[in-house]
């Protein structure tokens, strides 16, 4: 076992700064998402009758603020915030479970977001400080 610290493991910092900019590029694409739900409702394509029944503005702004908390957890886990990792790890959950309600409108980029938000989660978790140099 390695007796370093988790502040000078190479493995740490790589996995920590990828989930950090995983997190920040699906925040960015959530913003993008959002920007698009709210400008133009008629860029999406509605499925009748589904359960979750918001009209594409509401959609927009919950990504919209979701994609900028994303940004913003993704630069406080950079900055080595201990708190943030948890936070990060909360924030692709919610992402998750909104890309999920998401997929009526566009399925296939809803996929794609949450296919890295489980990378994301993993990234996150995967952190230990028994790593051997």
């Amino acid at each position: 076992m390695s007796t370093r610290n988790a502040a000078s493991n190479p493995w740490a910092q790589g996995i920590t700064i990828f989930a950090a900019s995983m997190l920040a590029i699906v925040g960015f694409v959530q913003i993008f998402q959002g920007i698009a739900a709210i400008a133009k409702d008629d860029v999406l394509v509605r499925t009748q009758d589904y359960v979750y029944a918001f009209n594409t503005t509401t959609w927009g702004w919950i990504h919209l603020v979701l994609g900028v908390l994303l940004i913003v957890i993704a630069f406080a886990i950079m900055s080595g915030n201990a708190f943030a990792r948890g936070a990060g790890i909360g924030i692709a959950i919610l992402s998750i479970i909104a890309n999920f309600l998401w997929l009526p409108y566009y399925p296939i980029w809803a996929v794609v977001i949450i296919a890295f938000d489980v990378v994301v989660i993993w990234a996150l978790t995967a952190y230990s400080t028994d790593f051997e140099s």
